[in-house]
């Protein structure tokens, strides 16, 4: 167990945040990947198109670093003070290379965000009006992490890494009140999530598919794992069995349907793309023409996951050293 630091800042590290999250995974794994699903849902019925959420968080995301290089924090309410958020002048080539989006569907998704209303320009300014998609301003994000931290304090408790527990109530204003700060973090953890992801099933529509496949063998498993034997285990062997067990029950799988309503996505675009992800040796089917994961592919999707896993302890870390230091204004 390691020691509760004595010096008078308390200071947590990612270091030891992140070994939490490896050697505890079977207990905090499947809460984190649940409020990833949920997430997930939240872009696609954003504007029906993964991309174009993208775009407008690539976009947003550059703007809150121009506010964090010149030293403005805002809160979640000045933020969204107005519908209204000028953004620096972008180029759809540098789009288009950095989201991984051919230039043609580039230069057309963003005529048709301008069509829409979301993006207009202003003699020589850019402006985002996030009134045409009320869906992005993240309101159940903000209680999702916060209701997610606050269990994850829980175990940092039990480890001898934080003095106490906090409460979602109290990082949630935390999260508000350092909000454009925060939130160019929590964009520097998903957006490179979502892009390297989209290397491995070349869309985000095929990646949300398989994505809720995997949660809902992350929650079955987990809820499983607990009825019968109590047992922890790290991110390796959680993963591992949960791909190579032989005494997996067919329960874990989901159904077409059932992916259709989760995501959001046409019943029969999540066909044609669950008929493409058995080819490619994803997800395998069974005779109750439930969809799960196979152990095929493995070895880039471990890596993609131990990347994110990483920049949630650089997240939460910082969340919860800012919740150290403002301890005493809550």
């Amino acid at each position: 167990m390691k020691k509760i630091p004595s010096t008078i800042d308390n200071q947590i590290f990612k270091e030891d945040v992140l070994e939490v999250l490896y050697n505890r995974y079977s207990v905090i794994g499947p809460i984190w990947t649940k409020q990833q699903m949920e997430w997930a849902n939240g872009i696609y019925q954003t504007f029906k198109d993964h991309d174009k959420f993208l775009l407008i968080v690539y976009i947003i995301k550059n703007t809150l670093d121009f506010y964090s290089h010149n030293f403005v924090k805002l809160s979640y309410d000045e933020f969204y003070s107005h519908d209204t958020v000028e953004i620096r002048k972008f180029n759809t080539i540098d789009l288009s290379n950095a989201l991984n989006i051919p230039k043609e569907s580039t230069r057309r998704k963003i005529i048709e965000l301008q069509k829409a209303g979301a993006i207009k320009k202003d003699t020589k300014k850019f402006i985002i009006d996030r009134s045409a998609f009320p869906l992005i301003k993240p309101i159940k994000s903000t209680v999702r992490i916060a209701r997610f931290l606050a269990v994850f304090s829980n175990l940092l408790v039990e480890e001898n890494i934080l003095p106490k527990p906090f409460k979602s109530e109290n990082i949630e204003k935390i999260l508000k009140k350092n909000f454009s700060y925060i939130w160019k973090i929590y964009y520097e953890m998903q957006i490179p999530m979502l892009l390297s992801w989209k290397k491995v099933f070349k869309d985000l529509e095929t990646w949300h598919i398989w994505a809720v496949c995997a949660v809902n063998q992350h929650l079955a498993y987990s809820t499983k794992e607990r009825k019968e034997n109590h047992i922890e285990k790290n991110r390796d062997d959680f993963l591992n069995e949960l791909l190579y067990s032989d005494n997996l029950i067919n329960s874990h799988g989901i159904n077409a349907m059932s992916l259709s309503d989760i995501t959001g996505i046409p019943r029969a675009t999540v066909i044609r793309k669950l008929n493409n992800l058995i080819k490619l040796n994803h997800l395998k089917i069974d005779s109750k023409k439930h969809y799960r994961l196979t152990g095929k592919n493995s070895g880039q999707k471990f890596q993609i996951q131990k990347d994110t896993i990483t920049q949630l302890a650089n997240f939460s870390t910082i969340i919860y050293n800012l919740m150290v230091v403002s301890e005493k204004e809550l």
